[in-house]
């Protein structure tokens, strides 16, 4: 944060145990996305089932993602450099924003192989698959659950776009499981059923990654954040003793933190010093408040 005598402060203390919180959930996601690229690929293939073919492909998504999320948090860690003297903090949203284009991206492909299969169906799918799926959707909405906690905590736009992709397979993989049930219940002439299902979900997960696309875009371009945020931030200062007022106050989010420019009304007949000091007091009470104000 930037005070109207035009010092900044050091880094954010609290910025390493931040990154290494939110390494967390991506770390355990990789694991466990990993495990199930396998289990939904052999399932796949020999319980004949298109729609967790697609699932596996999607899968094998949430592995790169996760890896490239990974290296976007520690990038962002960064100390600010002579090239960057804010930071690295963008390549946190701009992990979202590539995270968002893998979704897209699976999207259109699990779309392709299913109007591919809607237009040859193939037989209906093994009973299994079915119980497969329940496992999927078990683990993958825990794991969103844990990963959007995460998330919401730190303020990250890249970890809630790993957890909406942790919801998109869980979704995927509940119409998958609606779809193979009714290729199952109605036999001959719902083969297709399962490939429907397939082409589901992809729309729901071409809609989810279009509005983490534009969440990640726009911090990239320095949006204005919520109103929220911006007040909390004026009321912490106006609480200060002898801070009249607050003539402005911008903030902009650098990955896991925020930076704010902010210009405070004191009496008019107040020394210098007496002024510097209040500012002193206001920068540090916000610091105090919000730790990953910067």
């Amino acid at each position: 944060m930037q005070n109207n005598t035009g010092e900044k402060n050091p880094a954010c203390p609290a910025g390493r145990y931040l990154t290494e919180k939110g390494v967390k959930p991506i770390r355990l996601g990789l694991l466990i996305n990993l495990f199930l690229t396998v289990a939904k690929a052999i399932a796949g293939i020999y319980g004949n089932s298109q729609a967790l073919i697609a699932d596996a492909v999607e899968s094998g998504g949430d592995v790169v993602s996760s890896l490239v999320v990974w290296i976007g948090l520690k990038a962002s860690s960064l100390r600010p450099d002579s090239n960057h003297p804010y930071g690295h903090g963008k390549a946190e949203p701009f992990t979202g924003f590539l995270v968002s284009i893998f979704l897209l991206g699976a999207a259109i492909l699990i779309a392709i192989s299913s109007v591919k299969y809607i237009l040859a169906p193939n037989e209906s799918p093994a009973p299994f698959t079915l119980l497969v799926l329940i496992m999927i959707i078990a683990i993958k909405e825990m794991l969103y659950r844990y990963s959007m906690k995460t998330a919401t905590e730190l303020e990250s736009t890249s970890i809630r776009a790993d957890a909406w992709h942790h919801r998109s397979d869980a979704i995927t993989s509940l119409v998958a499981g609606v779809g193979i049930t009714i290729s199952l219940i109605g036999g001959v002439g719902y083969e297709s059923a399962d490939d429907w299902a397939a082409l589901g979900g992809s729309l729901i997960i071409g809609f989810n990654a279009s509005r983490i696309l534009n969440h990640s875009f726009n911090e990239i371009m320095d949006a204005a954040p919520s109103a929220e945020i911006v007040n909390e931030v004026k009321n912490i200062a106006l609480s200060v003793e002898k801070v009249r007022g607050v003539e402005k106050c911008r903030v902009r989010k650098m990955g896991l933190e925020y930076f704010v420019d902010m210009h405070v009304e004191v009496d008019r007949n107040l020394t210098v010093e007496e002024g510097h000091a209040i500012a002193h007091d206001v920068k540090r009470k916000i610091r105090n408040t919000k730790p990953n104000v910067h």
